[in-house]
């Protein structure tokens, strides 16, 4: 058992935060969770603005001369050159000295700032002053202007400094440079800082003394049990600050901080808690197993033995070492319309030419392939489990219509070994499927070959729920960035898993119509491996968009092929199906969209 929450060091208010954490993986456990306040630097600066003005005529003769001329001329020289009176000459001057468009001596030459605003055909206008706060955040390391001020207030909880020593090595305000000043306000996005645009701070000026604040933050001790690793966490309310937690995290690996002192929380707990931890790991996934093992067992005793005549429902079978592969390989090449596979690693000792062979087979028969991979929490970790080179031979496998016939993705977080063929056969056990480098020795590995209904299932729900929830995820990112490759790739996932009705739902939710001849390509892959549902009732929806579309869409060329191909399709198995779904309403809509032509029955069409 766990320690209780209320017998972890964890403050009260601290509880609701310690669950969601917690909820994100069955692998994660808070061991402690404790506030702390620590001080920030505020210190008021007055900086000096310019922006731009459009110079006239003069202006801009005599900055150009003071570029152009070799050697630059005098006000005299250029008064002569133009045949002005050198007082025009010298009052235009002044001004552009005192806008520090040109330096402040003879001959005339232009300043770096009065090249960056005459390259944008300006000249700065006088300066005006705004008021802002510098805020020095020794945690994050970073220094931030914002122009309302922090509000002094008093925090009764312990100082993170009186554990930890923190070191103010941020430079004060005033020692900073003005190039300096110009990015840290520039990258706080207030806007005042914007060369590209010829606004730019001028000048900046400390106004007051520097004011200590302090800040609330939480601290989290995380153990992660898929990884096996303690982690550090510093989080201001939810959001995670990354680069002070990545210093606690250094320094507690260093063994330069203590989690007794931090936290009250000593070695031995965390020892206990790490072994009860692990003992639960995947507790869901080792149940289902134990479930197969003794099904399996009870198929052992009972060999050899007479058994009745009744239709047998099923077996479980436990391979080792040699038969692994053979069955693996048997079990793929029997698939009608679906493989699901999930293993940590997959390289190409297991990926190479004669297993992509197999699945292109597989794929120009109408059977859909989805792996998942991972092991680690990939939002957190650089994914290691695939190599690129591999990944795009596996994306590179299609389907005669051109569509990613095998999906591939980082699902993470798991440890199991499992594939599922047409929801009839389930594999799972220690054998690492796609990377088990090549090596047909005896390895001591064990397998099971489940083909018991009620445990095949169970597996699949499993499975399939993770994947589903990937394509979700998917299909919510191409929404926002309105992606139509990972559109398609998510209406594939949903195709291999047999959802097609809801990858339609989702099409007409949101209006996307663009990608009803992806869905119709789809639907002919499924129709291939003859797995489609007889009552057609997606297809009846698919038919009632069409009222939706305009002939003039950049899509109707394969709109018109696809359904074309779909009523070709389902006509070879089933003419009176086909022709029951050509209604008048719906033949008007393909006489409308030169689907058919006007000449056209339905009969001769399915013909």
């Amino acid at each position: 058992m766990f320690l209780a929450s209320s017998a972890k060091p964890i403050d009260d208010n601290l509880r609701n935060l310690v669950d969601e954490i917690e909820a994100q993986s069955p692998s994660l456990s808070v061991l402690a969770a404790r506030q702390f306040r620590y001080s920030l630097r505020q210190t008021p600066v007055k900086v000096e603005i310019k922006e731009p003005r459009q110079f006239n005529v003069l202006e801009e003769f005599i900055i150009r001369a003071a570029i152009e001329f070799k050697p630059p001329p005098t006000e005299d020289e250029l008064a002569s050159v133009l045949g002005l009176d050198s007082v025009f000459i010298k009052t235009t001057t002044a001004t552009l000295r005192s806008l520090q468009t040109l330096s402040p001596t003879s001959p005339l030459t232009v300043t770096h700032e009065g090249r960056l605003f005459y390259e944008k055909g300006s000249v700065p206008q006088p300066p005006y002053p705004v008021e802002l706060n510098a805020i020095t955040d020794p945690l994050s390391d970073k220094i931030t202007f914002q122009s309302e001020s922090l509000n002094e207030t008093t925090i009764n909880l312990p100082d993170l400094a009186d554990f930890i020593t923190i070191d103010n090595t941020i430079a004060d305000i005033s020692s900073l440079s003005l190039e300096e000043i110009q990015k840290n306000v520039q990258a706080s996005g207030l806007g005042l800082h914007a060369p590209e645009e010829g606004k730019i701070i001028a000048s900046y000026k400390v106004l007051t003394t520097t004011q200590k604040i302090w800040r609330k933050i939480s601290l989290f001790v995380i153990f992660d049990a898929l990884e096996d690793r303690l982690n550090i966490q510093i989080r201001n309310g939810k959001q995670i600050l990354e680069s002070a937690s990545n210093w606690l995290q250094a320094l507690h690996n260093e063994g330069k901080i203590s989690l007794q002192a931090l936290c009250t929380l000593s070695t031995e707990t965390i020892n206990f808690e790490r072994e009860t931890i692990l003992k639960q790991k995947n507790t869901e996934i080792e149940s289902r197993l134990e479930k197969i093992r003794q099904k399996a067992l009870e198929v052992a005793t009972k060999s050899g033995k007479k058994v009745d005549n009744s239709p047998v429902l099923g077996e479980a079978v436990q391979l080792r070492d040699g038969q692994i592969n053979q069955a693996f390989s048997e079990v793929l090449n029997s698939a009608k319309h679906q493989i699901l596979i999930y293993s940590p690693w997959v390289n190409q000792a297991v990926v190479n030419d004669k297993f992509i062979t197999l699945l292109q087979k597989l794929a120009n028969r109408g059977v859909w392939i989805l792996i998942g991979h991972g092991i680690t929490r990939q939002l957190e970790n650089e994914d290691k489990s695939i190599s690129s080179e591999v990944e795009k031979k596996l994306r590179a496998i299609k389907t005669p219509d051109g569509l990613p016939s095998v999906q591939v993705f980082s699902l993470g977080d798991s440890h199991v070994k499992e594939v599922i063929v047409d929801r009839e056969i389930y594999l799972c056990g220690s054998h690492n499927w796609l990377s088990y480098r090549g090596n047909y020795l005896p390895l001591d590995e064990s397998v099971y070959k489940m083909t018991i209904p009620l445990q095949v299932q169970e597996a699949y729900e499993f499975l399939a729920n993770r994947f589903q929830n990937h394509a979700q995820k998917l299909w919510q990112n191409a929404l926002e960035n309105r992606d139509s490759q990972l559109a398609v790739e998510s209406l594939c996932i949903w195709s291999a898993l047999g959802m097609e009705d809801i990858a339609l739902k989702k099409i007409q939710k949101n209006n996307w119509l663009e990608l009803l001849p992806v869905w119709l390509n789809v639907a002919i892959q499924r129709l291939k491996s003859k797995n489609l549902s007889s009552d057609l009732a997606s297809f009846k929806t698919a038919l009632s968009l069409l009222s939706q579309v305009s002939v003039e869409e950049t899509f109707i060329d394969l709109l018109q092929q696809r359904w074309r191909k779909v009523i070709g399709a389902i006509a070879i198995n089933n003419p009176e199906t086909a022709l029951n779904l050509l209604s008048d309403e719906v033949w008007a809509q393909f006489i409308r969209l030169k689907i058919v032509q006007e000449s056209d029955s339905p009969n001769d069409f399915i013909l």
